[in-house]
């Protein structure tokens, strides 16, 4: 008689509605496969089941029929009693939403045979249903109903952080008027009560928790014994993490031959999954459990703590989101109307209000709100003092407080703007609700480590330019000001760009102080030359200056100290020829427009409001040197992560207003990296298109020249001609195909070995621009002169070329003598030629243009003037006339020597 052989569906022990609900829809799925109840059910889910099972097609395991299961499909879990039945030969599909792991059945062979499908959602339900989606599946309420419940349970309503929109748009098909969900069904199994023997054991639960700090993070693990214990645990543990408050919860509960850990976080900074993966059982980052075979809860509770150590990510804090360095304040008898002045030129929402005291101490006495100023003023309270409306308090923060205890500070107090003091009750930054709100964009934090940074440092720099950095950062240290590489040197070493200003350390170095002050003293203490500019704040330190070198000796002590033997063996100019020629000191500052396009006026600030002043985004990047804080990277805009998505991103809505050039260098970044402008910053880039007509003219050619130093300036160009820039520069101004390949063109001629020095050493720029304008008439040639005040030699290499072109006709000439071909060529500038004839596409012109440049351009009379002079010749215009006539004949071939010169000149004096 043959066995007969089937299929069955498994999930795990102790099950949620996901598990049940997955069970459900893999029956549907797989009509053929049986859906096995587990023995151990979570009491919401047996008490459903109770009033539901007949609704259901689930079996259980002592029910199951005799045969040969030919194939076990795993969901919500990869661990599972295996019923009679399985052999060496049963297959295995795993359906599984949780972080991949292998697949380890209780009872199933060592190395299991079959398929696995996971991937990243909330629930796993949402998986099977969205299966059921596609198949357009009709399903009674009931069923509809708990597979509803699957995903509401294991997502917390949509609110955990492993939720995904794929989750919601699964339970919103579940939600549509024809399946029928029956919500009071939901909230009653959702919410549902505890019972006594739960009650009970969250009594004791609650009497033996401790709180455990682990990276910076707050987690309770709570210990009892319940031998008897049979209903479900995950309700105790959100009850027991509404109670704490604590961003992680464990369970080690005693039962009768285990010990059951049951762990939910609040962040993905505690990886709860990992730590119960590695106990032997399984979850997601924020909801996970294990059955553990120890002796004891007090071993498990240690063995809990030891994993944590090693799966949990550091907690953010204060510092790293907030305005480092002493923020605005008001002082209490300033009057509303001075303050509302403030508020309006910073942007602030608010500001501290401190007094000063007889000793030079500051007490802090409240805060200002914009609210209470506009109140104020609206009642013609101008001129009364602040401390008359601002909110008295005395609320703080400290750099080392976690984002709980800020949120939870800000909700106590209603303060948006909370001072940040130092142990000894100093003011030293700010932290506001806007630091809380740029949290939600960052998403998971990504940040660098500071060991990974110092790497990349190390990587990229050459030995003494790395030494250099940390020099820095240790004299900034004693002087107690913060010092912070930032901007696009930053930017590039996060893509692993080598670019030139990388590889040269050309970099803006902020110091929150006295930038001015700090050069100053490098120069007296290792030599070179500071040139300052007082009215920014900025300080330029020239090592390479032959009148005020550097003292290299006391600087390479200074650079060699704690180096390795290698680097420190090294001849000292090896390390003089690492460094920089020069490096740029900036003083942190903010600054704010007094009309759009005008240069910005600047006061001293803080880092934060320093990076904010910044273009886009990915230019916003710092990198701390202080050796306390050496490779901190400082983020406050979300740069790192458009950097990671390849966006091009303004800080704020006004950014083109207050500088339209910043349209170009837009279009400029997005082009040299491959990446694309954010759809709002582009409606911003062409709303202020015309605001391009009140800048400078000078301002848009250094933008545009910058834009032709790239390595490929016509898609940079392109993308001007598409977006409407050009021809808001001027209507005829176009970049097409023809000038493209002109481009691709000369770059080629200028990297050939044999490349003609002319086009080497003429900047690239000036070239880019002769290509570009040659094809325009005189007319459009005078405007764009006038509109973007181009250089004398710019101007002189398009005459040039416009020239040769008029003339392109006459030089093609077969029948043109050489004489008459120098005397066109001659009134273009050398460069000119060179450029038209590695451009030209007619052979016959390069073939004149090439013959210029290497014979004819050096043909010249024998005689001079001196020679004119000696045969009697009388001084004048006649001169240049009789050389003219010589070095054609020559060209011509019609003289060759001396003797048939002076011939020459004999008959033309006589002439």
């Amino acid at each position: 008689m043959t066995t007969p052989s089937f299929e069955v569906i498994l999930t795990h022990e102790h099950t949620d509605f996901d598990a049940l609900a997955s069970l459900l829809a893999a029956a549907l799925l797989y009509p053929g496969a049986t859906p096995i109840l587990p023995y151990q059910l979570n009491r919401n889910v047996r008490d459903f089941l109770a009033l539901y099972k007949n609704q259901f097609p689930f079996v259980k395991a002592k029910d199951l029929r005799r045969g040969r299961i030919t194939r076990a499909i795993l969901v919500d879990t990869r661990t599972v009693n295996l019923p009679r039945g399985t052999h060496d030969d049963t297959q295995f599909l795993v359906i599984d939403h949780h972080a991949s792991a292998p697949i380890a059945p209780g009872a199933a062979p060592s190395k299991p045979r079959g398929e696995e499908w996971s991937e990243p959602v909330g629930a796993n339900t949402t998986l099977l249903v969205e299966k059921l989606i596609e198949q357009n599946r009709p399903l009674p309420p009931v069923q509809a109903t708990l597979l509803a419940l699957g995903i509401h349970e294991d997502t917390g309503s949509l609110t955990y952080g492993a939720t995904t929109y794929r989750d919601v748009r699964a339970l919103a098909w579940l939600m549509e008027p024809e399946r029928g969900i029956n919500l009071d069904v939901l909230n009653q199994f959702l919410r549902h009560p505890l019972s006594e023997d739960q009650r009970r054991l969250l009594e004791a639960l609650i009497d033996h928790s401790e709180f455990v700090e682990v990276a910076g993070h707050m987690v309770v693990i709570a210990q009892a014994d319940a031998p008897s214990f049979s209903s479900e645990l995950s309700s105790l543990v959100h009850r027991l993490r509404d109670i704490y408050e604590s961003e992680a919860v464990f369970l080690a509960i005693r039962l009768k031959d285990i010990v059951q850990v049951v762990a939910r976080s609040t962040t993905d900074d505690i990886d709860v999954g990992e730590v119960t993966r590695a106990l032997g059982g399984g979850g997601h980052v924020r909801a996970a459990a294990a059955p553990v075979r120890a002796a004891d809860t007090k071993t498990v509770r240690d063995q809990i703590v030891a994993l944590l150590q090693k799966n949990s990510q550091p907690a953010l804090t204060v510092r790293q989101i907030m305005s480092i360095g002493r923020p605005q304040t008001l002082s209490p008898d300033l009057s509303i109307h001075e303050a509302g002045i403030l508020m309006r030129r910073y942007g602030h929402e608010g500001f501290p209000v401190v007094e000063k005291q007889a000793d030079g101490r500051e007490i802090l006495l409240g805060v200002l709100t914009r609210r209470e100023t506009d109140r104020a003023i609206n009642h013609n309270l101008g001129d009364a003092p602040v401390r008359r409306f601002m909110q008295a308090d005395q609320v703080t923060v400290r750099p080392t407080d976690s984002i709980a205890v800020l949120r939870k500070t800000m909700i106590d107090s209603q303060w948006g703007q909370i001072p940040v003091v130092d142990e000894q009750d100093r003011i030293i930054g700010i932290v506001t609700r806007t630091d809380l709100i740029k949290l939600w964009d960052d998403g998971k934090r990504t940040h660098q480590p500071q060991d990974q940074i110092d790497q990349q440092l190390k990587s990229t720099l050459a030995p003494a330019q790395y030494a250099l950095l940390q020099l820095i950062g240790k004299t900034v240290d004693e002087l107690n000001f913060t010092v912070y590489v930032v901007g696009g040197f930053v930017r590039d070493l996060l893509l692993n760009e080598t670019s030139a200003h990388v590889r040269a350390m050309d970099m803006d170095i902020v110091i929150e102080g006295n930038a001015i002050d700090f050069a100053q003293q490098l120069q007296n203490k290792y030599g070179g030359r500071v040139v300052a500019h007082k009215r920014f704040g900025t300080a330029k330190w020239l090592l390479d200056d032959p009148e005020q070198p550097v003292l290299s000796a006391k600087l390479l002590a200074d650079l060699t100290t704690d180096r390795g033997p290698d680097e420190a063996s090294w001849p000292i100019t090896q390390w003089v020829e690492g460094l920089p020629t020069h490096l740029d000191f900036v003083t942190a500052r903010t600054e704010f427009y007094t009309a759009p396009t005008v240069l910005p006026t600047t006061e001293q600030s803080s880092i934060k409001l320093d990076l904010h002043r910044r273009d886009f985004t990915i230019n916003t990047l710092a990198i701390a040197l202080n050796p306390d804080r050496w490779g901190e990277l400082l983020d406050f805009y979300g740069g790192q992560r458009d950097l990671q998505e390849g966006i091009v991103r303004v800080l704020h809505s006004l950014s083109f207003v207050d500088d339209p050039t910043r349209i170009l260098r837009a279009v400029r970044y997005e082009q040299r990296f491959n990446f694309r402008i954010g759809t709002r910053t582009l409606e911003l880039l062409q709303d202020a298109l015309e605001l391009l007509d009140r800048v400078t003219p000078a301002r848009i050619r250094h933008e545009l020249e910058r834009m032709l130093q790239e390595a490929a300036p016509e898609k940079a160009l392109q993308r001007l001609d598409e977006l409407g820039v050009l021809a808001h520069i001027h209507p005829d101004l176009k970049m097409n195909p023809w000038i493209a390949t002109q481009f691709t063109r000369l770059r080629a001629a200028r990297a050939a070995t044999d490349a003609d020095p002319l086009l080497r050493q003429e900047p690239i720029e000036h070239l880019y621009w002769g290509l570009l304008m040659v094809p325009l008439s005189a007319e459009v040639h005078a405007a764009l002169t006038e509109r973007l005040s181009l250089k004398g030699e710019t101007q002189r290499l398009v005459n040039g070329l416009r020239g040769l072109q008029e003339n392109s006709e006459a030089l093609r000439d077969p029948h043109l003598s050489p004489s008459r071909a120098v005397e066109i060529i001659d009134k273009a500038p050398p460069v000119a030629v060179a450029l038209l004839r590695v451009t030209a596409l007619d052979p016959q012109l390069t073939d004149v243009l090439e013959r210029y440049l290497t014979d004819w351009r050096t043909v010249h009379a024998a005689l001079n003037g001196d020679d004119l002079q000696a045969l009697g010749v009388p001084r004048g215009p006649l001169y240049s006339k009789i050389l003219t006539r010589l070095r054609a004949a020559r060209l011509d071939g019609l003289i060759k020597t001396r003797e048939e010169e002076l011939a020459l000149v004999q008959a033309l004096v006589a002439e």
